[in-house]
């Protein structure tokens, strides 16, 4: 069957593979209300409205659920239906839903099933999942599709992963993708720089500037920025990163010309005052780890794109559920560790390739900063 987010490569790391919950998934509306509109904002007017976060929702269903169910979504033209195929089951009865909270904030543009691989892995260990449509910054959003909600994006990143982590309730982890992974940053305590607030292409009135000085919210535990963008636009200053509060796993693509591999995500990761690794996929670019493996339909050429959509999925380098197979394998283990107390997973994160075939794992680097190397090794 075409489209699955469901497959494990024989060949993944241990933690790729899924657990012994069933999966369910429904999804829900929830509203932000009174969020000042950053499109219609200027420097006398900040009108404020409701603003609806479409999310979906998968948690452990009750024992004996049958498993298999698709996803009804839109391809990156922000035109052609998709069919995803998984194995959670829609509306199904919850099973023990008490489990920790994972926030997943796709990129620039995106949607909540970009990253859906990792939610019905985490789900079938026992976590709840929460994946936000954040408005503005979806494919077939209208803003995004006119030009002219990247201000909205910047601003409301990090609001909208805090207000749906509130309504859920529970200790959280964000694992954030792209612009996903700039607002998992801010979250964690990584204060914007000034230039950004007020410099070209800034939100107006200096709305940005709620970012200037983050307030981390208790029950954020962890974060997990892949391909986080920003560091290398000035969005940051060593100054802000070393505001870091919370343990923080970066993935990235050596060649990732995006969000700036050098530039970017290994200043980041040197600049961060909390315990952070970074996972570098060598010679993989922008896609590393996140996107979902192409949908069947992105091979084909589109009407709406002057380039195939296929490369908004794929790696010229790496196969992606090779990729997915890694990247959630480490993202359980992070948040075995830092969301449930699970002492016993800092070992993936030390010396060596635990749970990859004969110790080995070609093409990858895991390095730690120093208060990481100190949290590893206990």
């Amino acid at each position: 069957m075409q489209n699955r987010i469901d497959i494990t490569r024989p060949d993944a790391p241990d933690l790729a593979a899924f657990g012994t919950h069933a999966v369910g998934v429904t999804t829900k509306v929830m509203v932000h209300k009174g969020q000042v509109d950053v499109l219609a904002a200027s420097a006398q007017v900040q009108p404020r409205y409701d603003r609806a976060l479409t999310v979906e929702y998968w948690y452990p269903a009750a024992a004996g659920t049958a498993a298999g169910g698709q996803y009804d979504t839109v391809m990156r033209d922000g035109h052609r239906k998709v069919v995803l195929h998984g194995r959670a089951a829609r509306e199904a009865a919850p099973g023990d839903d008490s489990g920790p909270l994972v926030i997943i904030s796709h990129g620039f543009p995106g949607n909540r099933m970009l990253m859906a691989h990792f939610a019905e892995h985490l789900a079938s260990h026992g976590y709840r999942v929460a994946a936000i449509d954040h408005r503005d910054s979806t494919y077939d959003d209208p803003a995004y599709l006119g030009g002219q909600s990247f201000g909205s994006t910047l601003v409301n990143r990090p609001l909208d992963t805090a207000f749906v982590a509130a309504e859920l309730g529970g200790d959280y982890a964000i694992i954030g993708y792209s612009m996903g992974g700039y607002g998992a940053l801010i979250a964690a305590g990584a204060g914007v720089a000034a230039q950004a607030v007020t410099g070209e292409g800034a939100p107006p009135a200096g709305l940005l500037g709620v970012h200037s000085a983050p307030v981390v919210p208790a029950r954020l535990k962890a974060v997990i920025p892949i391909g986080p963008w920003g560091r290398h636009r000035g969005f940051w200053t060593a100054e802000g990163l070393a505001g870091m509060q919370r343990p923080c796993l970066i993935m990235a693509g050596s060649a990732d010309d995006v969000s700036d591999y050098e530039g970017g995500m290994r200043r980041i990761f040197a600049e961060s005052g909390s315990a952070t690794w970074l996972l570098t996929f060598d010679g993989a670019g922008h896609n590393a780890a996140a996107p979902i493996a192409a949908p069947q339909e992105a091979w084909e050429p589109s009407d709406h794109l002057a380039w195939p959509p296929f490369s908004h999925y794929g790696d010229a380098v790496w196969d992606n559920l090779r990729m997915n197979n890694i990247a959630q394998h480490f993202a359980l283990g992070f948040l075995d560790w830092h969301l449930r107390g699970q002492i016993d997973r800092a070992a993936f994160f030390g010396h060596g390739w635990p749970g990859f075939a004969e110790g080995k794992a070609p093409g990858l680097r895991l390095e730690s900063n120093p208060l990481a190397a100190a949290a590893a090794a206990g």
